[in-house]
């Protein structure tokens, strides 16, 4: 068998992670700690995002003709793919913070919803509170006026029966 025919299905699950991704991240993760990256891939686990490391060429292959192609250019040395599905800023968000505590995780590009981000577009991203937070955010806005006008009424109420009590 060829060498090409047993990296296939390793192409095809990296394409297969790539079409159903809403966000990917390319980090370099040279330097971290043994106990750093499985605290990194708990924390990425548990959001749900996918965190694996390929070869350079593998993905260079897969992406190729995809949204992601533009990544291809900086796929040099070790890195470590973040992929998620459900929320596009989950791995920017997860790794820039992560990247604070740990200053040998670097940030090299992504792609959110097919459009590409360097690093600085990454770190951008990662200030973006997630669908869940941003929503909670909106139905307190839209709650506030509410439950201000219930307590001005119920403070009216009050102070009528208590001038009707006295």
């Amino acid at each position: 068998m060829a060498k090409v025919e047993l990296k296939q299905p390793i192409v095809d699950e990296i394409k297969g992670l790539i079409d159903g991704a809403a966000g990917l991240v390319v980090v370099n993760y040279c330097g971290l700690t043994v106990e750093q990256d499985t605290r990194l891939r708990k924390e990425l686990r548990e959001a749900g995002v996918t965190y694996k490391v390929y070869k350079n060429t593998l993905v260079k292959r897969a992406v190729a003709g995809t949204a992601c192609e533009s990544i291809s250019d900086l796929l040099e040395g070790p890195n470590a793919f973040a992929f998620s599905a459900e929320d596009a800023t989950a791995p920017a968000r997860i790794l820039a913070k992560f990247a604070k505590e740990a200053p040998a995780l670097e940030l090299k590009c992504g792609v959110v919803e097919d459009t590409y981000y360097d690093e600085a577009g990454i770190k951008a991203l990662s200030t973006i509170p997630s669908r869940d937070e941003l929503l909670s955010k909106l139905l307190g806005s839209i709650q506030s006026p509410i439950a201000n006008f219930a307590r001005v009424v119920k403070q009216i109420a009050e102070q009528k029966e208590g001038a009707a009590q006295a």
